[in-house]
């Protein structure tokens, strides 16, 4: 199960030989992006050689239309995306980005179309989420239609999985997966996610997905002030290195629903800062890869790229610029996600501190009973949000 940690000299050295044409990228880029690399240890999963998962594989097709596409030509397109495919769902976390999402759910052929449109923009990273995405039936034929130049992760609570859907998925072209566990103590992963027996039936799936050759296997954690406050991140972090996953994905309670839109809940910039701490002490250990969303999207690396760079699409066709947003810029029922994308880009840019964080009041202003998705209240909140500055990978980039 466990991958094999591969030392920088030879991890630069694949990753040319899988793509030479990282030669000709910029030396000024090339030199940020050594630097990101060192933060990590990349490890070998069946062929596949991994930084973590909010990357594709350094020795992948995907990675090589990263080079290609972003890091030479520059397109105007995203480069990474998430798609809901069902709202259905047997838990009901207290925190769920999803929660005043309604409409019809895409059929698949329109899934299909959507990623197909959002390849021929850029994307090289496609998340699935949902609701939970093993109870859409046709998860298996939705991923292999993503293609092998394509990174295909899926977030899932771990319902419905058997081994040989596990096994079908991993066939079809999927390459990491991350089971939502956000705490060691059983009790408290089923109170947070409303769902008693949530905590067995995530453990299950992740011996389901460990057996699973060449599969890259994680656990995605939602860390709460209070978590980090009593220093309880670390405890999580040994409990996930028993479990001999690949990787823990974290990231903080965002301010997307009603009930966190608080100060009080909000991750603080030396929160950030001590979360980077912990992911940088434990990626020294070598024993688990720890992935921080708040480090890749941190002012000194890529910084959030909501609208931008990212695109989400929830189970009924709504284009927003990140999970975390309560937007919408249109629907793909009646125009193509990559027409509704750039329209919506031209109202982002990316900064160096998170969208929604920096400008969920509001929303709270705006949303005070019941949330409205609509393109037109969504311009309305637009008219006054706030970025930051260009984080120092676009301050690279664009000189």
């Amino acid at each position: 199960m466990k991958g094999k940690n591969i030392t920088m000299k030879n991890v630069v050295l694949k990753t040319v030989l899988a793509d030479p044409n990282l030669l000709l990228v910029r030396p000024p880029i090339n030199r940020f992006m050594l630097r990101y690399l060192k933060k990590f240890s990349a490890i070998n999963i069946g062929t596949n050689l991994i930084l973590h998962s909010h990357l594709p594989p350094l020795n992948s097709k995907a990675y090589s239309r990263f080079v290609d596409v972003h890091l030479r030509k520059g397109t105007q397109g995203p480069s990474h995306a998430q798609i809901g495919l069902t709202n259905a769902c047997p838990q009901n976390c207290e925190y769920c980005y999803n929660k005043d999402r309604k409409g019809e759910i895409m059929e698949t052929n329109t899934i299909i179309e959507v990623i197909q449109d959002l390849k021929r923009e850029g994307v090289v990273w496609l998340g699935f989420t949902g609701g939970e995405p093993l109870l859409n039936d046709d998860i298996v034929r939705i991923t292999e239609s993503a293609g092998e130049d394509i990174a295909v992760k899926m977030f899932t609570t771990g319902s419905a999985l058997t081994e040989e859907l596990a096994s079908d998925l991993r066939m079809a072209g999927m390459f990491s997966v991350s089971v939502s566990l956000d705490h060691w103590r059983e009790e408290e992963h089923d109170r947070v996610r409303r769902c008693k027996g949530a905590f067995r039936t995530a453990l299950e799936a992740i011996e389901i997905f460990k057996r699973i050759d060449g599969l890259h296997v994680g656990v995605s954690a939602v860390i709460s002030k209070e978590m980090l406050s009593h220093n309880e991140v670390e405890e999580l972090l040994e409990f996930l290195i028993e479990l001999e996953v690949h990787e823990a994905w974290l990231s903080e309670t965002k301010p997307s629903v009603l009930a966190f839109w608080t100060d009080d809940q909000l991750f603080s910039e030396d929160d950030r800062l001590g979360m980077m701490e912990i992911q940088d002490r434990y990626n020294k250990q070598g024993k688990i890869t720890v992935n921080y969303l708040g480090h890749f999207e941190g002012r000194e690396n890529f910084g959030c790229n909501a609208g931008h760079k990212m695109v989400y699409v929830d189970a009924f066709g709504e284009v927003s610029p990140c999970v975390f947003t309560p937007m919408t810029f249109g629907n793909v029922r009646e125009k193509p996600v990559s027409q509704i994308f750039h329209e919506m880009s031209r109202y982002f840019q990316s900064s160096d501190c998170c969208f929604i964080n920096n400008n969920y009041k509001l929303f709270r202003d705006r949303f005070s009973q019941d949330v409205e998705l609509t393109k037109e209240t969504s311009l309305e909140i637009m008219s006054n949000v706030c970025f930051g500055e260009l984080p120092e990978f676009f301050r690279i980039y664009y000189r």
